[in-house]
């Protein structure tokens, strides 16, 4: 019995090793990439990732892998940054505003009305040699950028009319600690008190600030149109994400799969900006659904806004930035004459 038993055994497995041998190999990664960043799951950033990750699988025969973390797995912000500095891990996609302390050439992008209104026209300017630019300082701080990608864009709110540029005047307003948001707002008349955003909803409802700005879906997810009577479609803030990867994870990669991942990255950016759109506007309903008074600032308000706040707020760039600023920031105003005059 136990010889009988023992030769069904391998004849079982003498037919799984012939089924085997037929049966299509499985690729191996060979380069796999942890990726962490902030937000959740269900957010367009995160989803679009998980579309780059398969994408990228497929194009290279599986041979590139990317791990998608969300909602702060591998860290916060810093933390990610810094273990993609240090090589724990692989790449991470950080909002712009988070890394002035890593490369305070990008706080460019903290500049209010930096990008144009125009979608297209800020896809020219992120895409063209502003945008190689703005990555390539990343190159001496221990980080590869190799794209950038749209995450929305912020707007006013206020317990306080917001009828116009002349009802900032008095007004305090919470910003990240950044001296060109500060500037940003004194320039029109207002204060801006730095607070930890999760002390924002705390101090709006006792009065220490007035106002705030982000994005439509943040407001709406923190439910500050609980604190905050009026709101200004203003986007007058872009909401940059860059896509950095350790150096020696980048360099060790053959160049063409380097090139799938970058043409990929842009592939799929659309989509995401779609999304987030999409994500604004189901937000903006929910916020107006609440009792919010909500007005849109029209192309004549946000130039006028642009023209008061761009000289402070530029000064405040190259304080921080310095003469990498100004290189910086002489390519960024000729590239933006040049596509606003197309």
């Amino acid at each position: 019995m136990n010889y009988c038993m023992r030769m069904a055994g391998l004849a079982a497995l003498a037919v799984c090793l012939v089924a085997a041998s037929v049966l299509p190999a499985q690729a191996q990664a060979k380069y796999t990439a942890r990726i962490g960043h902030l937000e959740s799951p269900l957010q367009p950033r995160h989803q679009g990732l998980l579309k780059v990750a398969e994408l990228v699988k497929e194009r290279t025969n599986g041979e590139v892998e990317f791990q998608i973390f969300p909602s702060s797995q591998l860290g916060n912000q810093r933390q990610m940054n810094e273990g993609v500095q240090f090589g724990t891990i692989e790449g991470t996609v950080s909002p712009a505003a988070f890394l002035g302390g890593f490369d305070p050439a990008v706080s460019i992008m903290d500049i209010p009305y930096a990008l144009p209104d125009d979608r297209a026209k800020a896809q020219e300017l992120r895409q063209g040699a502003f945008g190689e630019a703005l990555r390539a300082t990343f190159d001496s701080r221990g980080l590869t950028a190799v794209a950038l990608w749209p995450n929305g864009r912020k707007n006013f709110t206020s317990n306080k009319p917001l009828n116009g540029v002349a009802d900032f005047k008095g007004q305090r307003f919470r910003v990240m600690d950044s001296k060109i948001l500060i500037e940003q707002f004194a320039a029109l008349g207002a204060s801006a008190v730095a607070l930890p955003f999760g002390e924002l909803y705390t101090a709006l409802q006792n009065g220490v600030v007035e106002g705030e700005e982000n994005p439509l879906d943040t407001i709406q997810r923190m439910k500050f149109y609980e604190v905050q009577k009026y709101l200004v479609l203003s986007e007058h803030g872009a909401m940059e994400d860059v896509v950095l990867f350790n150096p020696g994870w980048w360099s060790g990669l053959p160049q063409q799969y380097r090139d799938v991942i970058v043409k990929t990255l842009l592939e799929v950016m659309p989509e995401v900006e779609a999304n987030k759109e999409a994500a604004q506007q189901a937000a903006l309903k929910d916020i107006e659904a609440h009792g919010v008074q909500v007005r849109t600032a029209g192309p004549a308000e946000r130039a006028e806004y642009r023209k008061l706040m761009y000289p402070l707020c530029r000064a405040a760039y190259l304080e921080r930035a310095g003469e990498e600023g100004q290189k910086l920031i002489d390519l960024y105003e000729k590239e933006y004459a040049r596509i606003m005059g197309k």
